[in-house]
């Protein structure tokens, strides 16, 4: 069932919409428990998209295995899917900064509050994030220090790689994860694979991942697979790897691969001379889970991040 979050006049005879697709329990309960899955705040990530197509495929092909309500958003910031744009065309804003936003601010703001809205009172409610262009991403969830102990156990089940805890002090107050967690919506953040692409295999695997968590929750009762047991690390385990060079970034690792501590991670190259400016050393044995996607890079430039040993 199409419903209708928010909708707000434009300039010019035009409408912004935020819409959500409600599928719920044919045996319907008032005690039921309901799901939230959200993404598209970011316009230029993509990886949720299909995440939401093929839920949606599963779960109405086998209805009678669903015993609560999932609530799907596909599309929080439509004008930035249409435009592959990251943020609000037009506001010149990212979405994810705006949270929990005012009824009676600004339009974005006032699209926000009524989000934050609509989700409230849900009993979990997963926010889906790809990477940026530049960068690939193994399938994690990140969660703070102040939300381990009540989201650990939630994020082990939904299939992912990577359980990266990081310290409150990095937490950014104004995102929906954040504000949902606040007025005690359970929620965690999953980021995979690469801006403006879709990567068929992680989505795969964070839908069986969804409907195992569904499956816990009481939501759902149909098949789930086994799945992964992530590696679960602080931030004091994450090595960021920066370039020290201006150039052409050629790797010669692989992604979510294991690495030794002075392995060659690549070369940054001069295409104008014909030079190698540097061999990019690993730091550290681990893991790497992020990876550089986009070849041109600047001194300082992420390159990859690395789960160092001891997870």
């Amino acid at each position: 069932m199409i419903e209708t979050v928010v909708s707000s006049e434009l300039s010019v005879d035009e409408s912004l919409i935020i819409k959500k697709n409600r599928l719920i329990s044919e045996k319907k309960d008032d005690n039921m428990k309901r799901i939230c899955i959200v993404t598209g705040i970011h316009g230029d990530e993509l990886e949720g998209q299909y995440v939401c197509y093929e839920l949606m495929r599963i779960i109405n092909e086998k209805i009678e295995n669903l015993h609560g309500v999932v609530d799907i958003y596909p599309t929080l910031n439509p004008l930035g899917i249409d435009s592959v744009h990251r943020g609000m065309p037009t506001f010149d804003l990212d979405m994810n900064r705006i949270f929990p936003g005012a009824e009676n601010g600004a339009m974005a703001e006032y699209m926000a509050a009524k989000v934050i809205d609509d989700i409230k009172g849900a009993d979990m409610c997963i926010d889906l994030h790809a990477s940026n262009i530049f960068l690939k991403e193994a399938p994690q969830v990140r969660i703070s220090e102040e939300t381990k102990e009540k989201l650990l156990p939630y994020a082990k089940l939904i299939n992912t790689d990577f359980i990266w805890i990081y310290p409150e002090k990095k937490v950014n107050q104004s995102t929906l994860v954040y504000n949902l967690n606040k007025i005690n919506v359970p929620t965690i953040m999953v980021e995979m694979g690469v801006g403006m692409r879709i990567t068929k295999e992680y989505c795969f695997d964070l839908v069986n991942g969804i409907l195992n968590l569904m499956k816990e929750l009481g939501i759902w009762d149909g098949d789930t697979t086994v799945v992964k047991n992530p590696i679960i690390a602080n931030n004091d385990q994450v090595t960021f790897v920066n370039s020290n060079s201006s150039g052409i970034f050629i790797p010669c690792v692989d992604h979510w691969k294991g690495i030794k501590k002075g392995d060659v991670m690549g070369e940054i190259i001069d295409v104008l001379h014909g030079e190698v400016l540097e061999r990019v050393i690993s730091p550290c044995n681990g893991m790497i889970f992020t990876l550089r996607e986009y070849p041109v890079v600047y001194e300082g430039s992420l390159i990859a991040r690395i789960v160092g040993e001891g997870f």
